[in-house]
């Protein structure tokens, strides 16, 4: 019997393994970003109209999951706490402290690249002492800017959001009631992705799209649903039968939405603007596939995934890592062999080779360094801590 259906454990492995590929995704997705037609920090200078079907079939959910995922482990954070103000607190400690020293060592490599792009004349360490630092636009780049970390900033967000709710009275009750509503007939299906598509379309043509964390209408109206999914869903075993119940309808739903999103990014790929019709097209089956997916994937982690393997927990510990550096190392790899004309095959195999190494030396270093460790959100071991480590997001 899956553990969904079942007495809620404090760890779901399945949901585990669905957070682990999906950065392996992200990973295989940003690189393939440096051979797409779609603008992005830098470019090999080889684009293929081939990838951008899969990737179109990718982006609508792949970082929805990972809301998702991460609001079903912050309801075990929630429960662990002794108060809303100390998960609050907690939560700001694993993902702020990341955070920092992200901007101060990690966003800056980036930056750099993208003004250099631009006909920054200087090296890195000018860059960084000098006019890494700046407010506004230099060399046509608009600082400051947290880059892939943006990631970060909406989930503490969306965990002070949380914590700010759950410190409410009667939040645990209003909670039952949502997931009860949302158990009966088709309502988990229907009714979120009504509010999701409907808000997206609203901002449409009246909200630019785009990562801002007070702007971003768009990213918000699909993230903080999902997100708020993961954490109703957990130790509400009626939610989850739901979630079965209704799998493969939302596995069609998925496949539709999906050939629409491909259908359009194809008919107007790289920075064509399709007419508008299209785009709203576009964007309420984005919403579809993105609350669809989830459904449909935390169905199957839940029934076929949800075992443990000795290698999860030291993918589980090293995913945060590696999601903070690998972007600064694909963007720097790429630029720096742009000198060398490499072929594509070389290119991307040279890239995912330098990226998997930086991802498992930075974890490794992480966990030989505990002061290393804190900074890039890697838990403490299992047996240190006398149980096993929460996860961070």
């Amino acid at each position: 019997m899956p553990v969904g259906l079942g007495v809620a454990s404090s760890r779901h492995y399945g949901l585990d393994w669905l957070r682990i590929g999906a950065f392996g995704v992200l990973i295989l997705y940003h690189i393939a970003m440096a051979f797409s037609p779609w603008h992005w920090v830098v470019t090999t200078g080889h684009a293929y109209r081939a990838l951008i079907a899969p990737m179109a079939a990718v982006t609508p959910w792949r970082l929805g999951l990972l809301f998702a995922v991460s609001g079903y482990a912050s309801a075990t954070l929630v429960a662990r706490a002794a108060t809303p103000a100390a998960f609050a607190a907690e939560r700001s400690r694993r993902l702020l402290v990341p955070l920092a020293f992200g901007m101060l060592a990690i966003v800056p490599l980036e930056m750099w690249v993208r003004v250099a792009e631009g006909g920054y004349a200087h090296g890195y360490l000018r860059f960084w002492l000098v006019d890494g630092w700046r407010v506004g636009m230099f060399h046509g780049v608009e600082f400051p800017s947290w880059e892939h970390l943006w990631f970060v900033v909406y989930l503490w967000t969306y965990s002070m959001l949380l914590a700010a709710f759950v410190a409410t009275a009667g939040a645990a009750r209003r909670m039952d009631r949502i997931a009860a509503w949302l158990s009966r007939g088709s309502r988990l299906l229907w009714a979120p992705i009504a509010l999701m598509a409907g808000v997206r379309l609203a901002a449409l043509f009246v909200v630019p799209e785009g990562q801002g964390l007070l702007h971003d209408v768009a990213g918000h109206s699909q993230y903080l649903p999902l997100f708020a999914l993961g954490f109703l869903l957990a130790h509400r075993p009626a939610l989850w039968r739901s979630f079965h119940r209704h799998a493969h309808t939302a596995m069609v739903l998925a496949l539709i939405a999906g050939a629409i999103v491909v259908t359009v990014e194809l008919q107007y790929p790289g920075d064509v603007v399709p007419p508008h019709l299209a785009m709203a097209a576009n964007r309420a089956a984005r919403s579809v596939m993105a609350w669809a997916m989830v459904v449909a994937l935390f169905h199957l982690a839940d029934t076929h995934a949800n075992r443990d393997h000795r290698w999860r927990g030291v993918l589980g510990r090293a995913v945060f890592p590696a999601y903070i550096v690998h972007h600064p190392v694909i963007v720097l790899v790429t630029w720096f062999t742009l000198p060398l004309a490499l072929g594509p095959w070389t290119e991307a195999a040279l890239l995912l080779s330098a990226t998997l190494i930086a991802c498992a030396a930075a974890y490794l270093l992480a966990r030989a360094l505990p002061g290393l460790g804190t900074l890039l959100g890697v838990p403490a071991p299992p047996a240190a801590k006398g149980g096993r480590s929460p996860v961070i997001c």
